[in-house]
């Protein structure tokens, strides 16, 4: 068991991550976005910089994940659908596999193959996960490789620093998370100051990561959108949120136990520490650049959902050997390990067992057979849909229609259109302010708004499909007699799922 432990330990967390990821109800909203933009630069020739999917007014397209659509939509073309999945799988697993090594990295001694730990940090981004592919994954990824980069340097090792540049490019053309790299970079020069260890070498790879910045479509008006919409609110995006915000109070809930687990386990470190005799001598021993990682990254965690993934990453590399050096007195018997890898094994049969794997297709999520009813019968002109269902709409029915606004938000609209949307799903005052300013020609609602109500009892528009969450509307005076009804095969879905509209021809 000893000698295959490792083999082992990486079969199953490989496992676990892949039961995880295949059990993904639905694509993120904002891939069919990356789609179109990673088929303007490979069937194009060239990134786009123009929207040509809206009809409100649009500013200079700085996509920000244009590198990420590029992979994608490459991966899409040649290897299917599938190939998405298992590419999120294979980042997911990268980010675990390095934290792994991070772990050795700072303590060679310790055993880092206890799997019940990585339970909790793999349960704790379920939810930050949960669709397939997403471009965040390579901030993730790269966040990981940084720490290792920075923590092998501590080490003494500095041959990998010179690549920090070189990956701030590669991160800066994925990913605006880029500034996640910078960020750390600065607090590992703060915390090897206050450790008083070398920390010029840290400064020369910022000095050099900084103007790498300015290599991107952009240019230089590129750095400046990039420290806008890293630091702009967003009080209409739930993952931009904070932890213990109304919405998500109750959510979370196994990032919420890993991070107790993580306090608690410092905590008790703290107390267990005999060899200090008091609060100035552990201060001199504390490792600042190790606490100034974890509480920047926690209040990260605490400000925005969407940001937790940071600390997760973090709080594993930098608490794992400190949980372990609290039971090293205990001795835990070999066999416990055969039983946690058979309950292992035995929960990740079961997932693949008990679930369909096939194309993720979510029609509570999506309005699959709306678009679908507007696509066969032909409606064209401007259509309002929801925000986080533009991209989709884009994908499925350009040129047919254009759309109001989709997820690309500061990437592409003016500040003020989600506010304006905002106020005429929810019939806020003013509402039909939306319908004056930019107004469409048909409607995608969801049920649930308040501004179906309105619609359906208007004499100005008129509902002519209903799915089971959503409704189409035309104006009255564009009613036709009668339309060609969707089909109710999900398969016929899923099967032109990825299929569209949208050519790009090279110049």
């Amino acid at each position: 068991m000893e000698k295959f432990k490792p083999i082992l330990f990486y079969i199953t967390l490989l496992l676990l991550i892949s039961a995880i990821c295949i059990n993904a109800s639905n694509y993120d909203y904002d891939l069919w976005a990356r789609l179109i933009a990673g088929m303007g630069v490979i069937d194009g020739g060239h990134v786009l910089k123009q929207d040509f999917l809206s009809y409100t007014p649009t500013h200079i397209w700085y996509d920000h994940e244009y590198g990420s659509g590029i992979i994608f939509y490459l991966l899409l073309k040649l290897f299917g659908p599938y190939s998405l999945i298992i590419f999120e799988i294979i980042l997911y697993f990268g980010i675990f596999f390095i934290i792994t090594k991070v772990i050795k990295l700072r303590n060679p001694n310790i055993d880092i193959y206890n799997l019940l730990f990585y339970l909790f940090p793999i349960m704790a981004l379920g939810e930050n996960f949960n669709n397939p592919i997403r471009c965040h994954l390579f901030s993730f990824l790269l966040f990981t490789v940084f720490i290792y980069i920075l923590e092998l340097s501590r080490k003494g090792v500095n041959k990998l620093l010179f690549l920090i540049p070189f990956l701030i490019i590669l991160w800066n053309n994925l990913h605006g998370g880029v500034i996640a790299g910078i960020g750390l970079l600065c607090m590992y020069i703060i915390g090897e100051i206050l450790n008083k260890k070398p920390f010029k070498k840290y400064i020369i790879a910022l000095t050099l990561s900084i103007p790498a910045l300015i290599i991107n479509p952009w240019g230089y008006n590129y750095i400046k959108f990039l420290l806008m919409a890293n630091t702009m609110k967003r009080p209409d995006v739930a993952e931009w949120w904070g932890l213990f915000s109304k919405f998500h109070l109750f959510k979370q809930i196994p990032f919420k136990i890993f991070m107790a687990i993580l306090l608690t386990t410092e905590i008790a470190a703290f107390f267990k520490s005999k060899s200090c005799k008091n609060i100035n001598e552990w201060y001199i021993k504390l490792d600042k650049t190790k606490a100034i990682v974890l509480i920047g990254t926690l209040y990260l965690a605490i400000l925005h959902v969407k940001l937790l993934p940071f600390f997760v990453i973090a709080g594993t590399c930098f608490v794992y050997e400190d949980l372990c050096k609290l039971y090293e007195n205990i001795k835990i018997p070999k066999w416990i390990d055969t039983i946690v890898y058979t309950v292992f094994f035995f929960i990740i049969t079961l997932s693949f067992l008990s679930k369909d794997i096939s194309i993720p297709l979510n029609t509570q999520a999506y309005p699959v057979k709306e678009l679908e009813f507007i696509k066969i019968n032909n409606i064209k002109g401007k259509l309002l849909i929801n925000f986080g269902l533009g991209s989709y709409a884009s994908y499925k029915l350009y040129p047919q229609n254009l759309i109001f606004m989709d997820g690309r938000y500061e990437e592409v609209y003016y500040e003020g259109m989600v506010p304006l949307l905002k106020k005429f799903y929810l019939v806020n005052p003013y509402w039909n302010e939306v319908l004056e300013k930019f107004p469409p020609d048909l409607m995608v609602i969801e049920k649930y708004y308040p501004i179906y109500e309105v619609l359906s009892k208007s004499k100005t528009w008129c509902k002519i499909y209903e799915g089971e969450l959503f409704a189409v509307f035309v104006k009255e005076k564009d009613k036709k007699n009668k339309y060609k009804i969707p089909s109710n095969d999900i398969e016929y879905y899923k099967k032109t799922l990825f299929e569209t509209s949208i050519k790009f021809n090279k110049e």
